[in-house]
């Protein structure tokens, strides 16, 4: 989980700094030895931990904490406030050209998952209303042109390509083809490097001075730690990128490039990269990043996951029939799908408020047997479960290569579910139903 090690040390840093009742500046600066020790271990940046501390410090020793009656959440929101700072304040959005097509060119090395994040790009504006189309401009790596071409048709977004012409012909081609078939947007996948070389960052400046395009993106791994902060520094020198990329954010990372890059280069993160599912993007919000590193969750990215994953209309049809005890195994089905378009049991765990940074025991798989049995039943079935006779349970473990028990347990399950669900919509009253997370 990202920021497992780096989320516990901090917060066990600040729970002795502030479990004293009244603090005085001793106790301040033995705490933030503690905090910088730990930023230190995540691989940040030494003068960008070494500033964060002094900025921190200063503002914990003043009257407005030592005075306090809660010094605590007095630490607690400085350190926040200064996180937040430090990864840019607020979210970063894409800038936009006045003219079609608006040109966003993807750079980095090689290894840092590039391809797959133009990809990555590409969906997440089609879900926004906007008509993407990927430019093939890679044509040193082998495959590189047909693993966009694979990526770009699980998105369902066009890819232009030349084969192994001049990228920079190719990148001026992709603009009139793109501005001829009204796509909106164009996304550049240009070549990377095993490392920074003069021969790449001349091919990337002609691109840029051809295409002109509104932003430059750099992806970098953000598993790497101060190489990806060092790596963002060099291509901003040569190119002046607008923005940063952050991919494999969900790895065993440290945490050292989401809290170094801003502050070492001036150029503001703008997404980052959460999984290995094409799906797996979002925009990256300082604030919201803060607040899990620091324990304290992150309910506005569960919000918008959700948002994203329940369907308005079906979320009320669902409340309807639970109130109306009407609830099918096939509305279970279609919840347990919402779901997981969120990434997992542990992901919406992990940004609930106290859950950041803690090792869950669980069962990511756990609701593919229930889905196996349920996909295994007739549509009758689903809807009336109590035709579900001995005979019928038997075909039906068969069918989902489970056992009768199995599917005894699931019928139990869903039975107390039922009654629970009822028992809930009779306490609060129709009137009174909001549901802010449908289906959870």
């Amino acid at each position: 989980m990202a920021f497992e090690g780096l989320s516990e040390k901090l917060q066990g840093a600040l729970r002795k700094m502030t479990g004293r009742g009244k603090l005085n500046e001793q106790a301040v600066k033995e705490g933030m030895r503690e905090v910088r020790m730990a930023l230190l271990e995540a691989d940040v940046n030494y003068a960008v931990a070494k500033d964060f501390i002094r900025k921190v410090t200063d503002r914990c020793v003043g009257a407005e904490v030592i005075n306090s009656l809660t010094p605590a959440q007095q630490v607690i929101k400085i350190v926040n406030e200064e996180m937040t700072e430090l990864m840019g304040s607020t979210n970063a959005r894409l800038n936009w050209s006045p003219s079609v097509p608006t040109v966003f060119m993807l750079c980095g090395l090689q290894g840092a998952g590039k391809t797959t994040m133009c990809a990555k790009l590409a969906g997440y504006l089609t879900k926004q209303g906007k008509k993407p189309m990927l430019a093939a401009c890679d044509i040193y790596r082998p495959a590189a042109i047909k693993q966009l071409q694979v990526v770009g048709n699980q998105v369902g977004v066009p890819v232009f390509e030349k084969g192994t012409q001049d990228p920079v012909k190719t990148a001026k081609e992709a603009i009139e083809y793109a501005r001829y078939y009204q796509r909106d947007v164009l996304i550049i996948d240009t070549a990377g490097r095993l490392h920074i070389d003069e021969a790449l960052m001349d091919e990337l400046r002609r691109i840029q001075e051809t295409v002109h395009p509104s932003e430059i993106l750099l992806t970098v791994d953000a598993m790497t730690g101060q190489d990806a902060v060092t790596v963002a520094k060099a291509f901003d020198e040569k190119l002046d990128v607008t923005g940063v990329i952050l991919t494999k954010l969900d790895g065993d990372t440290r945490g050292g490039a989401a809290l170094s890059i801003k502050a070492v280069t001036g150029k503001p993160i703008k997404f980052s990269g959460i999984g290995e599912k094409l799906s797996d993007i979002e925009p990256f919000h300082p604030d919201r990043m803060a607040s899990r590193i620091l324990g304290m969750g992150d309910v506005l990215t569960l919000i918008d996951k959700a948002s994203e994953a329940f369907d308005e209309h079906d979320a009320e049809k669902f409340a309807r029939k639970g109130l109306s005890n009407k609830l099918t195994l096939e509305d279970f089905l279609d919840q347990m799908q919402s779901m997981k378009k969120m990434g997992g049991i542990k992901s919406m765990l992990s940004m609930l408020p106290g859950m950041s940074g803690k090792d869950f025991d669980v069962d990511e798989n756990a609701m593919k047997k229930p889905e196996a049995i349920i996909r295994s039943m007739t549509k009758k079935e689903r809807r009336d479960p109590s035709i579900l006779n001995a005979s019928r349970r038997k075909r039906i473990a068969a069918g989902s290569g489970t056992t009768v028990q199995d599917v005894n347990t699931l019928i139990r399950q869903f039975e107390q579910a039922q009654q629970m669900m009822k028992q809930m919509m009779n306490t609060k009253g129709k009137g009174r139903l909001r549901m802010r997370f449908p289906g959870m």
